[in-house]
């Protein structure tokens, strides 16, 4: 066999940098729930001093500060021997606020590998397993991470995005937010429009329970949550319906679809957020993709799976999701309203 020494060392480099990548996933979790990035991120510090701002010991920081320099997660002063966050960083490790909560994401990889058991059974088998089945740290990691993209661009572009579904919840309206787990979407709506009433719609009766607990931190009191799945639960007159990331997982998508349909006003908006992802396989090998691709792996395709359900997975594109909302759904109109690095936005309408 012949071998091309510089595709081997390229696939090389490669494997080595996904290889440490992934080694240091464990201690992204540990500068975060240290907070070491915290501490960073506010000033410049020699190991010693970030081991006494942090209660840790200096010779463990000395070989994380190695590894997330390596990383290019931390940034190195060698004329002073200091290391510190940059502005980017900052706003990624340490600002929940920022454009994406890096920490939360390694909170969903910290859950893969408490399931990885019943992961190889699935493949095996075909099987599936419940959202509810998985280590507690999904459900907070998910809620992180997917927060941040949230508060950047639901409020200032998805929603306007819609043709005159401002209007509506500015005057006051009512809307469903189904799948909503601890109501981080639901909650910044009703914030944002407090004439309007939200119900946050989930499965989950334990993600329910934090979404309550949310909403009562944040003294919203036009927000009320309940437990059903997306084919039951009530009401037949919401000027908004919204599922934000979790069509792709549910046992029956195209049914969720239908019953939005019956349960919109004759000039309701049906709001769809899914992961971005184009129509072929081909299109989603990049980084993103391989996220995805990873996700559904290990948590979205199964939970459809667990509840017999078709799998759409996290990469189902837009023409399968015109499918399910317009044939399936029966809704007469879809179109892609707004986009970002990580979701695709859809508007259904009646």
């Amino acid at each position: 066999m012949a071998v091309d020494e510089d595709k081997l060392n390229a696939f090389l480099g490669q494997a080595v940098g996904d290889l440490g990548a992934a080694m240091s996933a464990i201690l992204v979790l540990i500068g975060d729930e240290l907070g070491l990035y915290a501490a960073l991120a506010r000033e410049r510090l020699t190991s010693g001093q970030l081991a006494e701002r942090t209660g840790t010991s200096e010779r463990y920081i000395r070989e994380w500060l190695g590894n997330q320099c390596a990383g290019g997660y931390v940034d190195y002063d060698g004329a002073t021997d200091t290391y510190h966050l940059n502005d980017e960083q900052a706003l990624c490790l340490a600002n929940p606020d920022g454009p994406v909560d890096l920490p939360g994401g390694y909170a969903v990889i910290e859950d893969l590998f408490h399931i990885k058991d019943r992961a190889l059974e699935n493949f095996r088998t075909g099987g599936g397993m419940e959202w509810g089945e998985h280590h507690p740290c999904l459900f907070r990691g998910t809620e992180r991470f997917f927060r941040a993209g949230y508060r950047a661009n639901l409020l200032s572009s998805w929603l306007p995005a819609l043709d005159g579904a401002v209007d509506k919840l500015e005057f006051g309206g009512r809307a469903a937010d189904v799948g909503c787990g601890h109501g981080v979407t639901t909650i910044l709506m009703a914030q944002a429009f407090p004439n309007s009433e939200f119900v946050g719609i989930d499965y989950h009766g334990p993600s329910v329970e934090t979404a309550r607990e949310r909403a009562d931190e944040a003294g919203v009191g036009n927000v009320s949550f309940e437990v059903a799945d997306a084919t039951t639960y009530r009401g037949d007159d919401y000027d908004l319906i919204a599922f934000f990331d979790c069509l792709h997982d549910m046992a029956d998508p195209s049914g969720a679809a239908r019953h939005a349909r019956q349960a919109l006003k004759p000039d309701g908006h049906c709001l769809l957020v899914e992961p971005f992802a184009g129509d072929s396989v081909a299109e989603n090998l990049n980084p993103v993709g391989r996220v995805f691709y990873g996700a559904s792996s290990l948590v979205c395709v199964p939970v459809s799976l667990a509840q017999k359900g078709p799998a759409l997975g996290a990469q189902a594109g837009e023409r399968r999701l015109a499918e399910v909302l317009v044939n399936d759904g029966g809704f007469t109109r879809f179109r892609r309203a707004a986009e970002t690095p990580f979701n695709l936005v859809f508007e259904a309408r009646p």
